[in-house]
């Protein structure tokens, strides 16, 4: 996976989630030309969605994108075995990929962020991962050396850097190689962190400006 893609919204009407809006913009970005879909990401409410609700959002998705674009779906939460459950459901229902945040509030230290992503990984060991950090709202960092030895395990691919630090990018590059594809977090550090190693970048502002944003990658 390399290039740009939308770590999309849920939209909302009457206080349910809109199925017709959200396939809507599914379709919207592709023809966009979109590298890559993001479905209940951060920005897709995943923290206040229903499991119910979170299942139906990646199941639209992969539906509606019906192979015109990858779909990695987002799988993350502070508790492992839940964590695990959303991991096999992505897996289970077709998606490409899934995006996995640090453990948020529990705040970690680096060998329970080790232990927990790979219990993650070796629940779905045919499913790509990307490994997503953002200390800001998460209140722990996974660091790079951490990175470096998930990569032992074998479906640990990729790494959304959302801690606004070009120097993580530099550092994850130097530590891994072209093993892991690192996304830009932050669409306003995308350019620094694409000329210190990033691939393309998971983006917010690609809703209105997908063209531009893949014309920069």
């Amino acid at each position: 996976l390399t290039g740009w893609m939308t770590a999309l919204v849920t939209p909302f009407r009457d206080g349910r989630v809109d199925e017709a809006a959200f396939r809507k913009l599914v379709n919207w970005q592709i023809q966009q030309g979109i590298h890559g879909l993001v479905p209940v990401g951060t920005t897709g409410e995943s923290p206040t969605l229903s499991h119910a609700e979170h299942g139906k959002v990646v199941e639209w998705c992969i539906d509606e994108a019906r192979g015109r674009a990858p779909v990695i779906a987002g799988a993350g939460s502070n508790n492992t075995a839940e964590s695990i459950s959303l991991i096999q459901f992505a897996e289970k229902v077709g998606a490409d990929g899934a995006l996995v945040v640090t453990p948020y509030y529990n705040k970690p230290p680096q060998d329970g962020l080790e232990a927990h992503f790979r219990a993650v990984a070796a629940a779905a060991p045919q499913l790509p991962l990307m490994l997503y950090n953002i200390p800001g709202r998460t209140g722990t960092s996974l660091e790079p050396a951490t990175v470096a030895r998930l990569l032992e395990c074998a479906n640990v691919v990729s790494f959304k850097a959302a801690s606004g630090s070009t120097e993580e990018v530099s550092a994850l590059r130097a530590l891994c190689g072209d093993r892991l594809a690192i996304y830009s977090g932050d669409d306003a550090l995308t350019l620094p962190m694409l000329a210190v190693g990033a691939v393309g970048v998971v983006s917010v502002a690609s809703h209105l400006a997908g063209p531009e944003i893949s014309a920069m990658v």
